[in-house]
């Protein structure tokens, strides 16, 4: 493994492997994080999101593979969920300790703090407790610590998940805003809309990388037919709920009488997933 604070055209993950015992948490999973583009991670519950996200910003060390990184005072991480705060603490005192570890001070912090607390609106609420604060109040103050100091390599685990429709599009705008000032942005999210917005997207299934590239690139290798209907269309577990339809999947050809469908992203996700389970099986 290397771990380099070179300024590459690209960082990221190179054939990266990850072992927890007997457990293969990540498999040869190769990942480009690239300055001025959000790159998305997505796959479902155990799929290795974290794992990876954590090997790139050096927390996990993989057993084979390289890792490419700017140096650690020039990344900036958010965990998943409220640990990306110090919930006893109020805002701005997240932000002055936070500050204090990177050696920002005087007028500079002083315009970072305007900066981002306006964009994040939280100008307000200074004084509060982060514990106090709402869901998607605490998301963004984690976000505004985690890219305080200006980071090459911004890393978010879930940055949105379990927040109001409001704060999720004041977050994207805030993470745009981050890679459009140059940050490469690696982002692991749950929310697929999210992934087709971003300039890459790498899809992990137990700890593989079933497929990556433009978000555009992957739709249009979806394996299979997808079609939709009031009811499932083959067994039931090749088949899954969206909306007020019942999706199904199978790994040929559209058969006489179905009407395939132009799948998005989520159906694209589900349908590499299930396609990955019939070839291990």
């Amino acid at each position: 493994m290397t771990h380099t604070d070179t300024a590459p055209m690209a960082w990221g993950t190179n054939k990266v492997t990850v072992t927890f015992g007997n457990t293969t948490a990540l498999r040869e999973v190769t990942l480009d994080a690239i300055p001025g583009q959000v790159t998305a991670v997505v796959g479902g519950d155990g799929a290795g999101k974290t794992t990876l996200l954590r090997t790139l910003v050096g927390r996990i060390r993989p057993q084979s593979g390289q890792v490419s990184a700017p140096a650690s005072t020039d990344c900036g991480f958010m965990p998943t969920g409220a640990s990306g705060v110090w919930q006893e603490l109020t805002v701005d005192e997240n932000i002055d300790f936070v500050a204090a570890a990177h050696h920002l001070t005087g007028r500079e912090l002083a315009r970072r703090r305007a900066e981002l607390l306006t964009a994040a609106g939280l100008e307000k609420a200074t004084d509060r407790l982060a514990g106090a604060l709402s869901g998607g109040m605490r998301q963004k103050l984690a976000f505004c610590l985690a890219i305080l100091h200006q980071p090459r390599l911004l890393i978010l685990d879930e940055p949105s998940t379990g927040v109001d429709p409001v704060s999720r599009v004041d977050l994207w705008r805030l993470i745009s805003r981050a890679a459009a000032g140059g940050a490469a942005v690696v982002m692991s999210t749950t929310y697929l809309d999210e992934a087709e917005r971003s300039s890459t997207c790498i899809v992990l299934n137990r700890g593989k990388a079933l497929a990556s590239g433009s978000p555009q690139t992957i739709l249009t290798h979806v394996p299979g037919t997808v079609t939709t209907g009031t009811a499932p269309s083959g067994p039931p577990e090749l088949s899954w709920r969206r909306g007020r339809q019942t999706r199904s999947w199978h790994a040929g050809p559209a058969r006489p009488g179905e009407q395939p469908i132009l799948a998005d992203m989520e159906d694209t996700v589900i349908a590499l997933a299930l396609a990955d389970q019939r070839q291990e099986s």
